[in-house]
Parts: structure tokens; C-alpha cells; sequence
């Protein structure tokens, strides 16, 4: 298992993804700013109120020649194995290359309701994206499946969520674990967040299940929001208010990052440093934003 050290010497990677819908020069400007700015990674949600994401993401890599693409992340429920591979691989060859993709339970009451779908209990929407893993992945490395994807045994897979069954399949199954900062509530669409012990408990277990192979897989942390300012303490009670929490425990969430640039970036090296992240992505509010911070860190 790599030590602490070890994780701090990784380099960064740095992603952007959408959570609104938008015009298609909306769309395009918002990529191309994203490249222009040292973005690495470019994704799209999957909610029924927002822009498809495989179309979405299309357009997103015939205006860019260097960031990956990625699902930020499908909802699980939406999708078969015989399905996601299809989409997945032929996303993957058309692209030549540049997919990665991101799947999860999917949480939100609304998507489900939008799609007439009943939605499951937890311990079955976790049941289902194991099934859905297990079986996708056995067709993307399947020689004679078609469409076949550029990348040999498919695009990376990175698993998201908070749960330990769901951390847990992603230890054995992810090239990506990804961390929400979030504990999803079965009855409500808004989750709690996640101050920085129970993210370490997280990582902690994860690492511990990872063993021989903590070397080869990234850590991700989705942050909720990016302010840059020099007022720290204004700033987090502000959005504290917003969750009906202090402005400590809103300065104690990893995934709120507050403060100058060069106090962010030193945030995100102490996070390398003890939880083992070293992808970081943000939503399109924050592209700008956050672009300073990418600038500081190259």
C-alpha cells in the first residue's frame, strides 16, 4: 500500500463538468475555456433535466484535441450491460481514445420519477451497479464484441459515490474512486455533506482495500463549490447558511474550497497529502475560478 509520502508526490489532474443545460455555442465556449485553462478532464452529469450526456460530450470532443471526456456520472438505473457497452465503446472510437467512463447508483428522486421508474431501495440500486459493472466490463474486454473501443479492454472506469459497498466495488472493479463529499438521504434529493474525518474514514478504507494496486488507481474528489476570495471566515458563513452549518464546519468540508488561490491550492495538497486525491473536478460555475488555481498548480 503506498504510504502518505508516497500519494504526495503524484501529479494532479484536474477536470471540469456540466451541470446545466446550455446552447450549443454556450456549450462549445465553455470547453474550448476549459482546454485554454489547463483542464484535463471533461465531463457531463446524467440528470433528465439536463443536456444528454453522450451527445453532449461528442460535440465537447470534436472542439477539443486534448482533454479526456468522461460521465460525471451515469446513473446506474438508466442502463443494461448490452446498452452501457454500446454507448461506451462506440463513444470510446469515435473519440479515438479520450472516454472515461463514470457511473454510479444514481440518487435523485427526480430523475427516477421523471423517467416513470420506481426508484430502487439503496441496497438494490448498489446490487444493480455491481451487475451492471461486472457484466459491461466482461463485454468491453470481449475481443469479438462490437462496436470495439479504440482503448484495448475499454475506457477507464471510475466508480463514484460515499457508501462503503459502493467505495468497496470500486476498490476491487476502478481504474478512478470517486469520492462525492456527499452522503445522499433516501427521502430527499439534497444530500449532507461530508467534513473532512468522515471523508478520511472513507479514504482510509478505501486504501486499506486497494492493497497492491493503490499505485495504479486515482483518487477523485468532486468539490460542490470553489470561491476565491480574501475573506475566507464572510465567505463560509455566507454558504454555511445555505446548509445550516457553521462557518468551522462549512471550512471543515473538503469538498468547499475557500480562500485565495494560493490558499486553495495548498488546501488540495494537504487533501493529496492525507486522503490520496489527486483528481480534482469541479462544476462549470466554477471553471473560471478555479482556472487560477490550475494556473498556480502548473
Amino acid at each position: 500500500m503506498s504510504s502518505a509520502t508516497d500519494r504526495g508526490t503524484r501529479p494532479f489532474r484536474f477536470g471540469m463538468y456540466m451541470m446545466t443545460s446550455m446552447s450549443r455555442k454556450a456549450l462549445i465556449e465553455k470547453c474550448r475555456m476549459a482546454e485554454d485553462l489547463g483542464y484535463d478532464v471533461i465531463g457531463v452529469a446524467d440528470h433528465l433535466t439536463l443536456m444528454a450526456p453522450f451527445p453532449s460530450l461528442m460535440l465537447a470532443a470534436e472542439v477539443t484535441q486534448r482533454p479526456r471526456l468522461t460521465t460525471t456520472v451515469l446513473n446506474a438505473g438508466f442502463y443494461n450491460p448490452a446498452l452501457l457497452a454500446r454507448d461506451a465503446a462506440g463513444f470510446d472510437q469515435l473519440t479515438e481514445g479520450r472516454f472515461e467512463l463514470g457511473i454510479g447508483t444514481g440518487y435523485a428522486k427526480i430523475d427516477f420519477d421523471t423517467a416513470q421508474i420506481s426508484r430502487p431501495s439503496p441496497a438494490q440500486r448498489v446490487d444493480h451497479l455491481e451487475r451492471l459493472v461486472a457484466e459491461t466490463g466482461r463485454l468491453l474486454a470481449d475481443p469479438d464484441f462490437r462496436p470495439r473501443p479504440s482503448q484495448p479492454s475499454g475506457p477507464p472506469l471510475l466508480l463514484a459515490g460515499h457508501g462503503r459497498r459502493v467505495l468497496g466495488m470500486a476498490a476491487r472493479h476502478a481504474d478512478i474512486v470517486g469520492f462525492s463529499g456527499f452522503a445522499p438521504r433516501h427521502d430527499h434529493d439534497i444530500p449532507d455533506l461530508i467534513d473532512s474525518d468522515g471523508l478520511a474514514d472513507r479514504a482510509a478504507y478505501v486504501h486499506h482495500l486497494l492493497r497492491d494496486r493503490d499505485d495504479d488507481v486515482e483518487l477523485n474528489i468532486n468539490v460542490w463549490r470553489v470561491i476565491v476570495t480574501g475573506n475566507r471566515r464572510a465567505e463560509a458563513e455566507r454558504l454555511a447558511a445555505l446548509r445550516n452549518l457553521s462557518a468551522d464546519q462549512m471550512l471543515n468540508v473538503p469538498s468547499v474550497l475557500i480562500g485565495t488561490a494560493p490558499q486553495i491550492l495548498d488546501q488540495l495538497v494537504e487533501y493529496r497529502e492525507r486522503f490520496g486525491f489527486t483528481y480534482v473536478t469541479v462544476t462549470e460555475d466554477d471553471l473560471e475560478a478555479f482556472g487560477r488555481v490550475i494556473e498556480l498548480a502548473r
